[in-house]
């Protein structure tokens, strides 16, 4: 399902629990790259297919299958569920939830950006994609490009290990289901968002023996006529 323009546009973060977030463009703390609402093509938008060409392998760790059964892969989905319709009728907003930009900047990703901003068009369906967290990835996707850190870094991929900038654009108190006690600290407090924890739920990393070294693996793989999975 596409939206009214021919590009998908948001470039955020989203949990299952959100519907709705109303939020001004701002800088991310980590990044220091505009998520939402800039309209100028420093690095552009590839969307998951084009993720999934390596990202489905067993070899990198499978990512894609971990956000298929993730809450983010049904961020879009989630604001045509009955719980969302109510959202939207007590928020007064002129949509519905699966309509209204109010929840489409945080449920689908890059929805405020302009089609400069995009090398191939996204779906909405695919709700919150690998981008809304690591980055527009045309200029860093390429294998030779991502098994070097500091290359891949200077080509717009996001550094997401430091802290919360990225995902505070959407969980954040300003999102209309927000829960102040969702999740319970160390020092006995509770926090509607927790980065270490809210990783963990989700985490899908490239497996120890792998990263830093899947160019190499795979080399010796197709040299011995095995192939790559």
């Amino acid at each position: 399902m596409k939206l009214e323009s021919r590009r998908c546009r948001v470039g955020a973060i989203v949990g299952v629990a959100l519907a709705c977030a109303s939020l001004a463009a701002e800088p991310s703390a980590d990044t220091g790259v505009a998520v939402s609402g800039s309209q100028e093509a420093v690095h552009r938008y590839v969307g998951v297919r084009k993720c999934e060409t390596c990202h489905k392998k067993k070899l990198l760790g499978n990512q894609i299958q971990r956000w298929l059964q993730g809450p983010h892969r049904s961020a879009y989905d989630t604001l045509q569920r009955e719980h969302s319709v109510r959202l939207a009728h007590e928020l007064g907003l002129t949509r519905p939830a699966h309509q209204a930009p109010e929840c489409l900047r945080c449920h689908v990703t890059a929805f405020s950006l302009s089609e400069a901003n995009f090398a191939y068009e996204l779906e909405a369906a695919d709700g919150v994609q690998c981008e809304s967290c690591h980055g527009p990835g045309r200029d860093y996707r390429k294998k030779k490009v991502m098994s070097d850190p500091e290359l891949a870094s200077s080509e717009g991929l996001w550094d997401l290990s430091h802290g919360t900038g990225v995902c505070a654009t959407c969980h954040n108190p300003l999102s209309p289901t927000w829960d102040s006690t969702r999740y319970d600290l160390e020092d006995g407090a509770t926090a509607g968002f927790d980065f270490n924890q809210a990783t963990k739920r989700i985490a899908h990393p490239i497996p120890k023996n792998t990263k830093g070294r899947y160019l190499e693996i795979e080399k010796r793989l197709k040299a011995q006529g095995l192939k790559v999975e």
